[in-house]
């Protein structure tokens, strides 16, 4: 008897290929036959007629602080993922040494100061696994080592180059963090301290990942006119230098001047990948970003954490200074854009701030935008905001360029959870069947089947996990089942906490997790190894 089959749907199998018409029985957590199988040999039965079944999405650039505060936030199982690759930007929650805790604690700052404040029980990549094992995990969890999270170990949070023997040191502690599981290297060169690294450095760790056959992943250093050319160009040459497959994360086009010249960008890519530089890229299917509010901030502000760049924000001239910059257009997050096009997520201050822009909070305060985004940051400088900056036509070009993945760069919610607050990214909750029904079903930017392939083995292929991204026999069974005609998402920038119509059932390793599109509280992930599944 299999333990579970599911009849009669038709199965993308996530090659890229033609769906066909199979039934799918599952032993344990594997998948055991694909093809004909009696109802008399299941002891449970999945009618999938008029479904889709497909293999469980794989968010390729996800972000896990979310999921150590709880273990239950069902909303990217709920959108059909069922594994997150994480630890992207150069923030990883492992290994935590010396001041990474700071890192680690400016990512839990997300969800507020409490948040914060949780006991970090662990320091190595092994340590962090075995708790995340051991408490339970939603989803499949395969992590990627932050730079930021090794260079604060290292070196703190200063501007300043690493000396050589700080160098080595960081290589051996990702040497360390790969020998006990991890995927790759990530970098958040916006982000405080990864910004910090130069293309030396990442280069020398960059060697070190690819010695243990991982990737390097890279929030590249600006995705702003004019840095965008630049920055892309930077993460080719460290894929060039070290060898390594490179993936470029959310792949956008930020702020007008650069609107239109997708094409463009997207051919620095496959120009690359002529030469045999394996680099690739990720995106999310909407028009707005999110993260922090300090990164319309100059550099030389955030320097040190944020204890000094509140101390920065309280000194006149230097807010005078960092205003010209912003004003010249020399902070390049804030080019293109204006304070109408920032909007606030959440404040444990004053939620009446909620999904208000900075011109919003700044006409009722009668005083100039600048000066009260300053003020924000001074009073609460972990105060995240969504940035309008992207065209719908741009977003279309890379989303169906053959090369790009879907990776939602959110963290897991749930709308009963205390954590969901305020007005959230709504790719927390309608990443995956946004793709599904407004681009593949609505618009037939592409078939079902290659949006599949891109939510799948697309990102299995590109981080090297074995045996998930795929239906085949003797895969891992990580399954969903959908409504073609009924998929989509429901969250919206005004009202986010809302779960996506149509994901009917997961599978995860062989448990039924979602069932007639309600998560039944199961906790059937695990954690990924690179080298011990």
């Amino acid at each position: 008897m299999f333990d579970v089959v599911i009849r009669n749907g038709q199965v993308i199998d996530g090659s890229g290929k033609d769906r066909f018409s199979a039934d799918v029985a599952i032993q344990g957590d594997r998948i055991v036959k694909i093809g004909k199988v009696s109802a008399t040999e299941a002891n449970r039965i999945i009618e999938a007629d008029g479904m889709i079944v497909a293999p469980g999405f794989i968010d390729i650039h996800a972000h896990e602080y979310s999921e150590y505060l709880e273990a239950r936030l069902d909303s990217r199982l709920r959108q059909g993922v069922t594994t997150e690759v994480i630890g992207n930007c150069g923030e990883s929650l492992a290994p935590v040494i010396g001041e990474g805790i700071e890192v680690v604690k400016n990512m839990l700052k997300t969800f507020g100061q409490e948040a914060a404040n949780v006991d970090v029980p662990w320091s190595s990549m092994t340590e962090h696994l075995d708790y995340m094992d051991k408490r339970g995990v939603i989803t499949n969890y395969a992590m990627l080592v932050g730079n930021g999270t090794i260079r604060a170990a290292v070196i703190g949070l200063d501007d300043r180059k690493a000396t050589s023997d700080e160098l080595e040191e960081m290589k051996k502690l990702l040497a360390q963090a790969m020998e006990e599981g991890a995927w790759g290297l990530s970098s958040g060169l916006i982000y405080l301290p990864s910004m910090f690294a130069d293309t030396a450095e990442l280069i020398e760790l960059a060697k070190v990942s690819k010695q243990y056959g991982g990737i390097y992943a890279s929030h590249i250093r600006g995705e702003h006119d004019p840095l965008l050319y630049s920055a892309i160009a930077e993460a080719i040459e460290i894929g060039r230098k070290a060898g390594i497959s490179v993936e470029i994360a959310h792949l956008k086009l930020y702020g007008k001047q650069l609107w239109g010249k997708a094409e463009e960008i997207l051919k620095m890519l496959d120009d690359a990948r002529s030469e045999g530089i394996d680099v690739e890229a990720d995106t999310y299917p909407y028009t707005a970003s999110h993260t922090t509010l300090s990164a319309i901030l100059p550099d030389w502000m955030q320097g040190g954490g944020t204890e000094k760049m509140v101390e920065r924000l309280n000194q006149p001239e230097l807010r005078k200074k960092a205003r010209e910059e912003i004003t010249a257009g020399k902070v390049i997050f804030f080019k293109g854009i204006g304070w109408e096009d920032v909007k606030i997520t959440h404040s444990d201050l004053d939620e009446t701030l909620d999904g208000k822009s900075i011109a919003q909070i700044a006409q009722l305060r009668q005083k100039d935008p600048c000066e009260t985004a300053f003020d924000l940051l001074a009073d609460d400088p972990t105060l995240r905001a969504i940035y309008f900056a992207m065209n719908e036509d741009d977003v279309r070009t890379i989303l169906k360029h053959p090369h790009v993945k879907i990776g939602s760069d959110s963290y897991a919610l749930s709308s009963q959870s205390r954590l969901a607050k305020g007005k959230p990214h709504p790719r927390c909750y309608g990443t995956f069947p946004r793709v599904l029904g407004k681009y593949a079903r609505e618009e037939k930017l592409f078939t079902l089947e290659q949006a599949i392939q891109k939510m799948t083995s697309l990102s299995a292929q590109k981080i090297g996990i074995p045996d998930r991204g795929v239906l085949k026999e003797n895969a891992y069974a990580d399954i969903v089942v959908f409504d073609p005609e009924t998929v989509r998402d429901k969250a919206t920038f005004e009202n986010p906490h809302q779960y996506p119509a149509g994901i009917e059932f997961v599978i995860l390793n062989g448990q039924v997790v979602v069932e007639n599109g309600q998560y039944n509280g199961k906790l059937a992930g695990k954690t990924l190894r690179r080298g011990k599944q």
